[in-house]
């Protein structure tokens, strides 16, 4: 009987997928990338309710919240929160291109239950709900609607000092 021939063997070749051609890798790149562009665009609006943090959360001594006045005299808002009865109450100070220390809640009387609050652009405070823009000259100035609500303060030298009182009276907003 005849041996059955036996084919000559060559090494064979297998082909391994190229190491980024799966389009997995392309879905994971384009989520990557607007991750990115989302954060970027968040990052001008940072303040309470932000990925990057929450306001300076702050405390009364003797009936008032004092803040320095060298923290807040940049003209950018600066935003705070004052914990009242389980609450935060938010609140923000700024100083406007006419060189006075202005301060509101972060809420007004038309949006506040949205919980969205304001952001800077600029010069104008922008309401993060309804899309409002309001000078920083007018905050402290021009009240109801959709106007930051005003919060009385003093300023002296060295401090802005904001009254308790009307920070617990502010708690109906949040």
């Amino acid at each position: 009987m005849q041996q059955p021939q036996r084919r000559p063997s060559f090494p064979r070749a297998i082909a391994a997928p190229a190491p980024h051609a799966a389009p997995g890798h392309l879905v994971i790149l384009a989520a990557l990338v607007a991750l990115a562009v989302l954060l970027a665009t968040l990052a001008p609006r940072a303040h309470a309710f932000s990925l990057f943090g929450g306001p300076k959360e702050v405390k009364a001594q003797q009936g008032l919240v004092k803040l320095p006045l060298a923290e807040v005299s940049d003209g950018k808002a600066h935003f705070y929160t004052y914990k009242t009865g389980g609450k935060d109450v938010q609140f923000f100070v700024i100083k406007s291109k006419d060189g006075n220390i202005r301060t509101a809640l972060n809420a007004c009387d038309v949006c506040f239950r949205e919980k969205k609050g304001y952001t800077q652009d600029g010069d104008y405070l922008v309401c993060n709900n309804c899309g409002q823009r309001f000078h920083s000259n007018k905050v402290m100035e021009v009240k109801g609607g959709c106007n930051p609500s005003p919060i009385s303060r003093t300023v002296d030298a060295k401090s802005v000092s904001i009254p308790e009182a009307d920070l617990k009276a502010g708690v109906g907003y949040f």
